[in-house]
């Protein structure tokens, strides 16, 4: 399967839809934090990266080894994604309209803690990928694992770049901004996974 096109056609592809919740999550960043430096900004493109690894493979082993667990976990994922996403984007909201008339740059950004949930948050339903590639042998889930990584932590730098350009000319209206985003963000997963929108 490893020389066959459609392999990795599928694999970006898959890729690119699973990072699509995290670009926006990480744009939000960008906003909230327009003064984030490049180390920074790199870990929080990683931390959603191994996420999006992670959990296509945690389902793949949960859908050869665990199949009927997984299926009744998988009617929760909508719920808990809503929930993590939604406490960040209140906090943010907060702290934004606290901070409003200061510097951008003098805004606190998102500590680890923070950031490891959106990073389960925006990746919990890439553990239903597991279905998806549930064919494939260990080498192949493990090499599409690591494309939808890849594509995921270059989508996500992308996306702090933007935000933290647009950030600096928000100016204080940034993090209430980058909070809204992230409830509506955790919202759509919820719509979409609830009633199979999209």
């Amino acid at each position: 399967m490893l020389t066959n096109p459609l392999f990795y056609v599928q694999s970006l592809g898959l890729g690119f839809a699973l990072a699509m919740d995290a670009f926006s999550v990480s744009l939000a960043n960008g906003l909230n934090e327009p003064c984030m430096r490049r180390r920074k900004m790199c870990g929080v493109a990683g931390m959603f990266a191994f996420f999006q690894t992670l959990m296509p493979l945690l389902g793949w082993v949960l859908v050869s080894t665990l199949v009927g667990f997984f299926s009744v976990f998988e009617r929760f994922i909508p719920w808990i994604a809503l929930g993590l996403l939604a406490y960040i984007g209140v906090k943010m909201l907060i702290e934004g309209t606290k901070n409003e008339d200061e510097c951008p740059c003098s805004q606190k950004g998102l500590g680890f803690g923070a950031l490891v949930v959106q990073g389960i948050a925006t990746s919990i339903d890439a553990l239903s990928t597991g279905f998806t590639i549930s064919e494939y042998r260990w080498y192949e889930a493990l090499l599409c694992a690591l494309i939808i990584g890849v594509l995921t932590f270059g989508i996500c730098l992308a996306g702090i770049f933007i935000g933290r350009k647009s950030g600096t000319k928000l100016a204080g209206k940034a993090g209430i901004l980058g909070g809204v985003i992230l409830i509506v963000i955790g919202l759509w997963i919820f719509v979409k996974g609830v009633f199979g929108i999209g």
